[in-house]
This record gives structure tokens, C-alpha cells and sequence, in this order.
């Protein structure tokens, strides 16, 4: 009965999600808002379908982890420490800042302390909603998004003694619950050096399984081990889990691991979102609407101020910074934690807890349909906003190739003489080590998945190389190439002459038959063993390679009917025929 009713609500929270967003999509309103919404109706101040949203929303919160785990993969150890300045001054200043102005409101009801903790609380911003907004308004990869991201970053290093605060002020609490010190410095140094020194081993020796589920579960396992052993030692779970993805950051294995965590990381977020709307309090909503909407913009617009305010310190445009304050003005799902903790502390009235955890809930329901509002007349009215698309990567190399084997190698080994950079993608691990060696980039896993041709630039690549030997990877490649990056040109290796018919259907620009090159040279080196001039053979070979592909050409036109096929294949014959009669008569005449 208990797996029944797991399958159940399984099947609302797939329902609601599946009706929910694309209507909200339609609207203009977002999906984050569309799943608080599914929430709140699935929830038990609605329609009551799920009775204990309190437990839904400790597994969704995994969600989260898996969100900072991709994040920090997307880190490198020294992009962060080169993002410090931003980390310690634009973070540390809003958290504080913030924190001082509300905790000063909370005072005068409550005592300093316990309204110092409120006021840190209610600074932090939902690190969830604010990536999925600055990824929807694509500001994620320019210099405002990295600015919003070091905020984000700070806030969430900020949970850790902000909970610690809580335990030791806590009535008859000695902060004996604390994990020691030295455990948690032993285990933050536990995890660093198997990182640096053994995770890449382990990684290598999952991957040359060739068994992709396995390397899912190896992904998993990375992710949730981190994340438990943290909280084991008194830190935080997502602190964790965004460690663990810096320490990946730099391996060849970070575009599969991303790519294997991605549908985990989506569902769970999504699933965490409602969870947040099925713990709203609607009947305090009820009682005193206007009261609690209230509280919910004061909450945005101290936080608006504040961050508009230290982004143009940093010399940051006031709509730039505005559009970042409006991103980040909601308060955060660690508040739902801390208020938890509190309340079972008995370091807040549950009361309070309550109110707090709807005013939290309704600043982020606020916030995707203000950031619209602003994108549609706030920001559309000014000339002077940058173009984002521009602070994308765009020192990706402009070659791709797709299969690494012995055919891709020589291309890539051509490429590193003339000092080309290549990015060189494959689903052997064997190859990982070897292209590294030679500073270009090796994209490991399925090459037909496309978030991982997204990950290796082909959206901005100019040439694509499809050296794989497999057909249907191949032809998938093309299709998947062709439709992320309709200006490429694309350069196909052909394992046989129905593969090349295929190939020349999709318009490859070059087709290039593994056999019938290096056939084609040992006929010219024939011919000069012969007699031949070089000239010559080479003047031969190439009448009888334009002989050749044209009749392959006019063969694809008809790929599907055999009686042309074989039409064109005796015309073609006696077409050969005459050219060797009059490279005889030619060879005679001299």
C-alpha cells in the first residue's frame, strides 16, 4: 500500500508539473512559479492531495545539491580564486548590509541576537530560482551573471555558521550538536585530497567500462557521498556537493558527468519547487492578505536596494544592477531550513516560523513575474544594453572532431603541427590522456547526446569533422549538428559507399571515403613505378576521382531504387571504359 501511494503522488507531481508549466510558459510567467503553483494546489491548504509536504521537501532538496554539484563543475579552481574580489566584497557587503537593515526591524520585538540570525536569514536568496532566472534571461556567463553568482556563492557559505548560531542560541543549548572542529576540518581536508589525487583514477576506471549506467550511478555516488559526509561534519550538504564539482571541474570527465546528472538535477528541482508551495500556509494568507504581501515586497525592497546599491559601488550600470537585484531579491530556500531548525530549537515561536516561511515563499512567487515585467518595459527602453549572446565563450577552437580513433587522429595531429586548436571528442577514456598531452580540449562520452556537442561549442564552431566509424552515430551527429548550427561545414568520414550515399542526402559539404583515398594514392604511386611522370599518375587519379564521385552523386539521388542504381552503375561502367581506352590511345600518342 505504502509503494502504491508513492506511485500516486508520483503521478500528481507529474501531472501538475506537466499541466502547470507549459500554461504559465504561455503566459509569460516562467516555469519556477508554474511549479509553486502546482504546489500550492496539490498542497493541504488546497486540495489536500498531499498530506506531508514536509517530507517531499527534505528528498527534493537534493535538487539543489545537484544544482551546486553542475555549478561548480562550471568553477575551475582558478576562475574562483580569480572571482574572490567579487566573492568576498559584492557577497560579504550585501549579506551583512541586508542582514543589518532587517535584523534593526526585527528588533524591537525580538532580542538582538535571535533578530541578528532573522536578518542574516531573510538576506539569503533562493540559489535555485536565482540560476534558473539569470539562465532564462541568459546574463549567467557574462560578467553581471558572474557578479550575481559570487552574491549567490557567499550567501550560501554564510548558511554554515548562520546554523551554527542557531544551535548555540538556542535555550539550554551548549552547541554540543556542533560537530568538533577538528572532524570538520578533517573531513573538508579528506575530501580535497581524494579529489585532487584519486577521483580521476576512479573516474578512468568506471569510464573504460564502456557501461554508461554505471558511470551514472559513479555520478550519483559522487554527488550524494560529498554532500552526506559535509553535513556528517556539520556543513552544508549543498557546500558540499559544489565542492565536489570544483574538484571535477578541471578532469576530461566533467561534460559526462554533467550530461548524467542533468535529468536528476531538473526533475528534483522542479519537484522541490512544488514542495515549497505545497508548505505555504495559505490560511495566514487568508487571514491577513494585504498584511503578508506587504511584508513580502518590503522583504524585495530592501534587498533590491541593497544589492543596486553595492553592484554600483563596483562601477556596475544601474539597470544592469537593478535587473541583478530584481534576480536575487526573494528570499532563499536555506530559510526554510534554518526556520525549521529554529523552531524545533524553540529559538523561534512557530508562529513567527510560520509567517516568516510565507513571506519567504511569496517573494519568490513575486519574483519571476516582476523580472518579466522589467524585461518586457524596463529594460527594452534602454539603447544601452549590452548584447549578452557577446559575453559568451568565443575562444572555443572553430574545429571539431567528432571520433578520435586512428582516422580523427591523423586530422587532429595535422591540425597541432599548423598550431590549430581542436576540440576532439570521444567515448573511449583511452584518448583522454593523449589529447590532453597536447593542451586541446577532449570532450568524453555518447557523441549523439546533445548537451554534450552543446558543451563542446557547436553552436559556435565553424568545421565539424565526423570521424566516427559507426554509421547510425554518425548520421545522428550530422542531424543533431545541423540543427544546433545550421552555418557549419561539415566534413564526414565514410565507412562505405551507402554510408557516403547518406552522407551526401544530409548536404555534407565533404565526403571523404576511408578506402578510396588511400586506394586512389597507391594506384598513383602504381602508375609511377610504371613509367609514369608524377604529373602523370596524378593527373590520372585525379580524372578518375572526378569520374567517381560524380556517379556517387547522381547514385544518392536514387539510393532507394535499385533498377536506377544498377542503371547508373553499368552507364558508369562504360564511361570508365572510355576513359581508360583514351588514356591508352594517350599513352601511346606520347
Amino acid at each position: 500500500m505504502h509503494s502504491d501511494s508513492l506511485l500516486i503522488h508520483a503521478l500528481y507531481y507529474l501531472l501538475a508539473a506537466v499541466i502547470a508549466v507549459p500554461l504559465f510558459k504561455r503566459l509569460g510567467l516562467g516555469s519556477i512559479l508554474a511549479y509553486l503553483f502546482a504546489g500550492i494546489v496539490l498542497g493541504p491548504h488546497a486540495l489536500g492531495l498531499i498530506e506531508d509536504p514536509e517530507s517531499v521537501l527534505h528528498f527534493a532538496e537534493y535538487g539543489v545539491i545537484m544544482l551546486l554539484f553542475v555549478i561548480g563543475l562550471e568553477l575551475a579552481p582558478e576562475k574562483l580564486w580569480n572571482m574572490r574580489n567579487h566573492i568576498v566584497v559584492l557577497g560579504g557587503s550585501q549579506v551583512l548590509l541586508t542582514g543589518l537593515v532587517i535584523g534593526v526591524g526585527f528588533a524591537a520585538v525580538l532580542p538582538n541576537s535571535q533578530a541578528l540570525v532573522l536578518g542574516l536569514t531573510l538576506a539569503l536568496s533562493s540559489t535555485a530560482l536565482a540560476i534558473q532566472l539569470m539562465s532564462e534571461e541568459r546574463i549567467i556567463a557574462s560578467p553581471l551573471g558572474r557578479r550575481g553568482f559570487s552574491i549567490l556563492l557567499l550567501q550560501d557559505l554564510a548558511v554554515i555558521p548562520i546554523l551554527i548560531g542557531v544551535s548555540v542560541l538556542a535555550p539550554h543549548s551548549d552547541g554540543s550538536e556542533v560537530p568538533s572542529w577538528y572532524f570538520t576540518i578533517l573531513a573538508l581536508v579528506g575530501v580535497i585530497t581524494f579529489g585532487q589525487f584519486g577521483l580521476s583514477e576512479v573516474l578512468a576506471t568506471v569510464a573504460r567500462t564502456n557501461n554508461r549506467e554505471v558511470m551514472t550511478a559513479a555520478s550519483l555516488l559522487i554527488v550524494i557521498g560529498v554532500a552526506v559526509l559535509m553535513n556528517s561534519a556539520g556543513l552544508s550538504m549543498g557546500l558540499g556537493a559544489f565542492m565536489a564539482g570544483i574538484m571535477l571541474a578541471n578532469s576530461d570527465y566533467r561534460h559526462q558527468l554533467e550530461s548524467d546528472i542533468e535529468p536528476f538535477k531538473g526533475i528534483l528541482l522542479g519537484l522541490f519547487f512544488i514542495a515549497i508551495g505545497m508548505t505555504l500556509n495559505l490560511e495566514l494568507l487568508w487571514a491577513a492578505p494585504l498584511r503578508m504581501f506587504l511584508l513580502a515586497i518590503g522583504l524585495m525592497a530592501v534587498k533590491i536596494i541593497v544589492i543596486t546599491m553595492v553592484l554600483r559601488w563596483q562601477r556596475v550600470a544601474y539597470r544592469e544592477g537593478l535587473q541583478l537585484a530584481l534576480i536575487l531579491s526573494q528570499g532563499g530556500e536555506f530559510a526554510f531550513v534554518v526556520l525549521s531548525q529554529g523552531q524545533q530549537a524553540m529559538l523561534f515561536g512557530s508562529v513567527l516560523a510560520e509567517q516568516l516561511t510565507l513571506i519567504v515563499g511569496l517573494s519568490m512567487a513575486l519574483t519571476s513575474p516582476l523580472v518579466t515585467l522589467y524585461r518586457r518595459f524596463g529594460r527594452s527602453r534602454s539603447a544601452e544594453q549590452p548584447n549578452q549572446d557577446a559575453y559568451w565563450d568565443r575562444h572555443q577552437p572553430e574545429v571539431i572532431i567528432a571520433g578520435f580513433g586512428r582516422f580523427g587522429q591523423i586530422i587532429g595531429r595535422l591540425l597541432q603541427a599548423r598550431h590549430i586548436p581542436f576540440t576532439a571528442m570521444d567515448k573511449d577514456s583511452a584518448h583522454v590522456e593523449f589529447v590532453k598531452q597536447f593542451g586541446n580540449q577532449l570532450y568524453f562520452g555518447d557523441l549523439t547526446r546533445i548537451d554534450l556537442l552543446r558543451s563542446a561549442g557547436i553552436k559556435h564552431a565553424k568545421i565539424l569533422v565526423v570521424a566516427v566509424n559507426d554509421v547510425g552515430q554518425s548520421l545522428k551527429i550530422i542531424d543533431l549538428a545541423r540543427q544546433q548550427n545550421s552555418r557549419i561545414k561539415i566534413i564526414a568520414r565514410a565507412v562505405d559507399r551507402f554510408h557516403a550515399y547518406e552522407l551526401y542526402k544530409r548536404r555534407v559539404d565533404s565526403v571523404v571515403r576511408e578506402t578510396f583515398a588511400s586506394s586512389l594514392e597507391a594506384a598513383t604511386e602504381t602508375l609511377e613505378q610504371l613509367g609514369y611522370t608524377e604529373g602523370q599518375a596524378l593527373e590520372v587519379a585525379k580524372r578518375f576521382r572526378m569520374h567517381d564521385e560524380e556517379l556517387l552523386e547522381r547514385s544518392a539521388q536514387h539510393v532507394e531504387d535499385i533498377e536506377e542504381l544498377r542503371n547508373i552503375a553499368q552507364h558508369g561502367r562504360r564511361e570508365l571504359e572510355l576513359l581508360f581506352e583514351e588514356d591508352t590511345r594517350n599513352k601511346v600518342g606520347n
